[in-house]
């Protein structure tokens, strides 16, 4: 693995616990019936490569799971990320 790649490495697994984070925020926020995120920003951030965090945290702490539009997009967003990944290393990296 070259530096550049570590990189990329780091900042996607740095952006997932992230996405993750931002789940758990927006879980502790609803307990408290405060101010949330949008359900919007919570799914753009699983397509913009977080579905892993997304789905940890819809599983991990129990939240969005009864809502459709995450049930049906979060996964969709993790094979746009997996078909994303496997571009890169089939174009880019060879």
């Amino acid at each position: 693995m070259n530096t550049c790649q570590i990189i990329i490495l780091a900042a996607f697994v740095t952006w997932n616990i992230v996405t993750f984070a931002m789940y758990g925020i927006d879980k502790a926020k609803a307990r408290k019936r405060t101010w949330r995120t949008r359900e919007s920003t919570l799914i753009i951030v699983a397509f913009l490569m977080g579905a892993i965090g997304a789905l940890a945290g819809m599983s991990v702490l129990r939240h969005k799971t009864s809502r459709i539009k995450f049930k049906l997009l979060v996964p969709l967003a993790l094979i746009f990320n997996i078909g994303i990944v496997i571009a890169y290393f089939m174009f880019i990296v060879s």
